[in-house]
């Protein structure tokens, strides 16, 4: 059992990844552990599309702006790196949730977080914040005009994976 919260938060991520088929694993990414979890769908009402999700989270000693603009880049090139074989187009897309956890968080960092989905061509990510201090998570929770068909299951999936709802008691 972790004591401490960032590794506590990590590892409920992976519990919570493995448990939705996302085959959670730990990489090195320039010698900082990461976690990597990945899961791909297919569904008719996304027009016939495919989305490869992935989850990359770790833990820092502090988030600032310029480091959850570059992770969330790195995360967006690691998802369409790593997709598969196929070919880049509009019928198969990659989505990213680039998650940095730390006890330090830089206000503007958590904005950018939570302002907007950020989007390449087929691959979108929603950047996750979580300052262990307070207790919060920030992410965009809404809609994007780019990948709009995927912006419900996205909102869900990071519903799933970071902002878990408590038990309900029994009645």
């Amino acid at each position: 059992m972790y004591t401490d919260p960032n590794h506590a938060f990590l590892a409920s991520v992976e519990q919570r990844l493995a448990a939705d088929g996302c085959a959670p694993r730990w990489d090195d990414w320039g010698g900082a552990p990461v976690l990597v979890g990945r899961r791909t769908e297919f569904q008719w009402s996304w027009m016939a599309t495919k989305l490869h999700l992935f989850t990359v989270a770790t833990a820092v000693p502090e988030i600032t702006l310029p480091l959850v603009e570059r992770f969330t880049q790195d995360a967006m090139d690691y998802a369409k790196q790593h997709r598969g074989s196929m070919v880049t187009d509009f019928r198969n897309g990659a989505a990213v949730f680039p998650v940095l956890v730390s006890p330090r968080v830089e206000r503007a960092a958590m904005a950018w977080a939570e302002q907007d989905q950020r989007s390449r061509l087929s691959c979108f990510a929603r950047p996750v914040v979580v300052d262990t201090t307070h207790g919060y998570v920030g992410s965009f929770r809404g809609s994007a005009v780019m990948g709009l068909i995927y912006s419900d299951h996205l909102v869900r999936k990071a519903a799933q994976y970071f902002h878990p709802q408590p038990p309900h008691a029994p009645r």
